[in-house]
């Protein structure tokens, strides 16, 4: 991953990589339906709220991809007289993402998306009690991104346990991970 992981920062631009996150969103759309229905049957919601929650994801595209337009930092003026401060944004490499049961995709949408247009590798690990969604929505992704002469492997998700959580937030090569779920999270990394 680590080949590739420095291609998409260094050779795919961020409006290109918007691009792609615009069709992965473009892929959801066209799945809207099947997604949320999937959703609602394996998570237990009722169907408005499962195609809501997939709704969420491709409205999460349709942001990022504005933002990748962003991405090559602004000059803002200074409280200090006569100085200037420079905003850039440096991919962090890999980002991990670990969903709940009730919101199994929108708390991807709202890390993935984000993460994939600042040249970002995602690590996805779904709820152990919704792995047909995670996979879907991963088979999804991964067309897309081979479409556009890129590995699946970019986005890669897990199915599982706690066991897998635990590996993803204690593995010091992936410098940020988002963590969505019950009262009993684990310790911060210092404590692990």
């Amino acid at each position: 991953m680590t080949l590739w992981l420095v291609y998409l920062q260094l050779q795919v631009t961020a409006p290109k990589r918007g691009e792609i996150v615009r069709q992965i969103g473009d892929a959801l759309r066209e799945k809207l339906h099947q997604l949320g229905r999937l959703l609602s049957l394996e998570m237990g919601k009722i169907l408005a709220e499962g195609i809501g929650e997939v709704q969420e994801i491709i409205d999460m595209c349709d942001f990022a991809v504005g933002l990748s337009r962003q991405l090559n930092g602004l000059i803002i003026p200074s409280e200090r007289p006569n100085h200037m401060m420079l905003e850039t944004w440096n991919p962090l490499g890999v980002v991990g993402v670990i969903t709940a049961f009730n919101f199994p995709c929108a708390v991807l949408g709202w890390n993935a998306c984000n993460a994939l247009v600042c040249g970002n590798c995602v690590v996805w690990k779904g709820a152990p009690t919704t792995p047909l969604i995670t996979i879907a929505i991963t088979k999804l992704v991964a067309e897309v991104l081979e479409k556009n002469q890129l590995p699946g492997a970019i986005f890669t998700a897990f199915c599982g346990g706690a066991e897998i959580g635990q590996a993803i937030a204690k593995d010091t090569r992936i410098p940020l991970v988002s963590f969505t779920g019950s009262t009993k999270v684990l310790p911060s990394r210092s404590d692990l």
